[in-house]
This record gives C-alpha cells, sequence and structure tokens, in this order.
C-alpha cells in the first residue's frame, strides 16, 4: 500500500505560503471583528506578494491597535502612543519611502485623540493604508461611546448618546484624500478586494471598517452591533480586482462597469448595484453618504478614488534613494548649508 500523500502547500509568487503573512495569535474578545479584519489583511498581503521586510506596520492604542501583533510576523513594526500612529507614519516614510505602510487604527485612536494626526496626514497625502477598525466604543475601557457613535445608540447599561457622529469618510473627502473606502468585518469578500487595491495605491488610502465589539457593543438596542451591520449595510459595487501581473490572463467583461487603473498597474472594476454612483465625484459620493445617513443606512465599496496625485514624497521633493539609505555626507552638508538655510529664515 502506497503512502498517503500530501497536497503542496500554495506559495505566492515569491514562493511565500500564506502562513508566512501570520503573527501572533490574538488576544482579543472571540468572535471580534478586528480578527476577521486581520485574517483579510494577511490574505490580501499573501495575493500582493508583499515581501513581509518591507511592510511597516503601525499602531495607537486601543484594541485596534493590537491588530499589527497577528500579521506578518516578520515585518517592521511600531506601536505608538495613543493618536499618535499617523506623526509615526510620517516620519518613517521620510525616512524609509521604499517601504509599504500599513497603519491600524481604531475610531477612538483616530477620530478623538488622534484627529488632529490623522487631519495634517490626509492632506499631506502621506504613503499608506490607514484601516479604521470602528466599533463605536472604547473597548479597552469598558464600552465608553467612542466620536463615531451613532445618535440614538445606546450602551448595554441604558445609557443614549445624543452627540452627532464624527464620519471618517467624509472628513477624509473633504482633506482631498484620494482614496477613501468602507467596509464591514462581515463582508470579507468586499474587504478583500478594498484592502489589495488600497495595496496598489500611491498615497493615504483610509479604510473606514464597521467592526462590531461582541463585548461591548454587540446588543440589540446598538447600531453598531453585527445584526444593526448586517440590516443597513448597503453595498455600493461589486468589486473586481486585477493585479498588475495578471494583465495579460484576465478579461474583464464588458457592461456598465468602471475601471480604474491604479498607479502599479492593476485594475480595479466597480460595477454600480442599486445606481450609477460614480467613485471619481467626490462631491456626488458625499451627497449619497449623507442622504444614506438619513435613511440610517452606511454605505459600503469604494466611496471615492482619484489616482493622479501628489505624496508627501513629492511635495518634500525626496531622492528616489531613501534617507536611511543615503551617506552621511549627503544628509549632513557642513556648517555652510547650515548657515545659509538660516538666513532665508531670517
Amino acid at each position: 500500500m502506497s503512502p498517503a500523500t500530501t497536497a503542496p502547500v500554495p506559495t505566492n509568487r515569491l514562493g511565500l505560503t500564506k502562513q508566512d503573512y501570520v503573527g501572533a495569535k490574538s488576544t482579543l474578545c472571540p468572535g471580534c471583528g478586528h480578527d476577521a479584519i486581520t485574517s483579510q489583511i494577511i490574505q490580501a498581503a499573501f495575493e500582493m506578494n508583499l515581501e513581509p521586510h518591507r511592510v511597516a506596520k503601525l499602531s495607537g492604542i486601543g484594541c485596534s491597535s493590537k491588530t499589527p501583533t497577528y500579521f506578518m510576523a516578520q515585518a517592521w513594526g511600531f506601536n505608538s502612543v495613543h493618536g499618535r500612529a499617523a506623526s509615526v507614519c510620517t516620519g518613517v516614510t521620510l525616512a524609509n519611502s521604499s517601504l509599504i505602510n500599513l497603519l491600524a487604527s481604531g475610531d477612538g485612536d483616530s477620530m478623538s485623540i488622534g484627529m488632529g494626526q490623522l487631519v495634517h496626514m490626509l492632506r499631506r497625502n502621506v504613503p499608506v493604508v490607514y484601516i479604521i477598525e470602528d466599533n463605536g466604543v472604547y473597548g479597552l475601557t469598558k464600552g465608553q461611546f467612542s466620536a463615531t457613535a451613532d445618535v440614538g445608540s445606546t450602551l448595554k447599561h441604558g445609557d443614549v448618546n445624543e452627540l452627532p457622529p464624527l464620519d471618517p469618510c467624509t472628513l477624509a473627502m473633504e482633506l482631498g484624500c484620494g482614496f477613501v473606502a468602507r467596509s464591514f468585518s462581515g463582508n470579507p469578500k468586499q474587504l478583500g478586494v478594498i484592502l489589495k487595491a488600497a495595496l496598489a495605491y500611491r498615497g493615504t488610502a483610509l479604510i473606514d471598517v464597521i467592526s462590531p465589539c461582541v463585548t461591548f457593543n454587540n446588543h440589540e438596542s446598538s447600531t453598531r452591533s453585527y445584526k444593526a451591520a448586517k440590516d443597513h449595510e448597503m453595498p455600493l459595487q461589486d468589486l473586481g480586482f486585477v493585479p498588475y501581473y495578471d494583465q495579460d490572463e484576465v478579461d474583464i467583461p464588458a457592461g456598465e462597469a468602471r475601471e480604474v487603473t491604479l498607479p502599479d498597474g492593476s485594475r480595479l472594476t466597480l460595477r454600480a448595484i442599486h445606481e450609477d454612483f460614480d467613485p471619481t465625484d467626490r462631491f456626488a459620493a458625499l451627497k449619497a453618504i449623507f442622504e444614506a445617513s438619513q435613511r440610517k443606512e452606511f454605505l459600503t465599496g469604494i466611496l471615492h478614488i482619484k489616482t493622479e496625485q501628489k505624496t508627501l514624497h513629492d511635495y518634500m521633493h525626496l531622492v528616489d534613494t531613501p534617507l536611511v539609505a543615503l551617506p552621511s555626507s549627503t544628509v549632513k552638508p557642513g556648517p555652510e548649508a547650515l548657515a545659509a538655510c538660516m538666513r532665508e529664515l531670517m
């Protein structure tokens, strides 16, 4: 009798397995939406052939900021203080522009203490995939409302939120962000395509992911529970993604789909489901989000995309060689250059 054969483990174009993109075991609550997001990050990184040593994982403080621990153990990582991941990311990309930045934050970390940091990251168009794991509460401090909590949502002990919410997506669009998306941790197919498109984008790609907190915000009267999200999610498009290396192998079906070519040559297809939504029209997108909120719905998909925008690297006139790799004679030009700079500031 011949011995049983084991099926080969699938690898990507780098020869890496999906397991090579996994990190430590999660310590979050069982069923947490954040872990579903982590799974899609791992899958997207594997399919996009990311080299782990070229990835910088960044976070602040909160349940969401644990996420980078759970993927790509061989990548670089920096867990900053509360609300400061955006500033640290800006420094990282200036020092080493060859790194791919993945930032995991939360609605508290980004929209309260860190909002000023996020605002300036958006206006500078720092190259980063910025993921907001949005559950409407502060999970680490026993479930108080966050700044994104909806009016009328209640806490487990009965408190009702009366303050209007801040919307990360409309904020990002107002500040000119060229890649804005919203998804739901319970919609892995959509989230996976959005993540791959964001990794192919050049600049700040902000993704607000509704991610229910199973411990503090999953009860019947919460607007951020799994049931509420399922009942009120309104997907805008059927999304398709064709990576740059498959251009000659995949044909996009004809029809009413819009097609956007991303900076690395990949193609994103967007086929409207309910209406002829144009994600390249920023003002129409803002109007659609506002109207959906009046209907107590939240739109998911690619809300806005604009591929031709300057990034921080362009504004700062960075050379192709990362600053970290330049010789001291170049980055420290001497006292004469410093004196000339000081004279310009007088």
